[in-house]
């Protein structure tokens, strides 16, 4: 498949954590033979510390601040498809970055499933409270308008398989025209 867009092949993906950027990300990307980039594991990997501990240390706000400097530069690499983290839209910047520089597609499904997807993470500094539930809830109303804002497509992948995920993704893609 070729991606017909006026973009230089780029697609961003966008959505609440848990709902499967990374694992339908990485198919998508060799669906449509492009480099694949998890945009958490990016921050990680050139800070040289894992999320939590920068939570713990740096609090959100410079998590927030490092994940605006890695997007930034990763979006603007050619023949990628970033799987972004799921607050990375609370940004301005970061949503102009996505928003202009690529196709977005925000991946969506119910806050059950979230509450079921992450229930036994321990890697995700925000749910590690007492009520998670209530968290996700909440993120899902604050961030859902952002997604939507930003997003060229949207894709409800409920409790399908990864590969109906990705089908269905391919096929909005298709239609909307940004793929032949």
């Amino acid at each position: 498949m070729r991606i017909i867009s006026p973009h230089p092949r780029r697609v961003f993906l966008v959505g609440p954590m848990g709902v499967g950027k990374t694992t339908i990300g990485k198919m998508l990307a060799r669906e449509l033979d492009l480099k694949f980039v998890d945009c958490d594991q990016e921050i990680e990997r050139r800070s040289g510390a894992n999320i939590a501990w920068i939570f713990d240390v740096e609090g959100e706000s410079g998590f927030r601040h490092r994940e605006t400097h890695v997007l930034d530069d990763l979006t603007r690499q050619d023949n990628v498809l970033i799987a972004t983290g799921g607050g990375a839209v609370l940004n301005v910047h970061n949503r102009r970055c996505l928003k202009n520089r690529g196709i977005v597609v925000h991946l969506d499904t119910e806050v059950n499933l979230l509450v079921k997807r992450t229930a036994k993470d321990k890697k995700r500094p925000l749910l590690q409270n007492a009520d998670p539930r209530g968290v996700l809830e909440k993120l899902k109303k604050d961030r859902d308008p952002l997604y939507k804002e930003v997003s060229d497509i949207h894709v409800f992948v409920g409790d399908s398989s990864s590969r109906k995920a990705v089908t269905q993704t391919l096929n909005k893609l298709a239609s909307a025209g940004f793929i032949k």
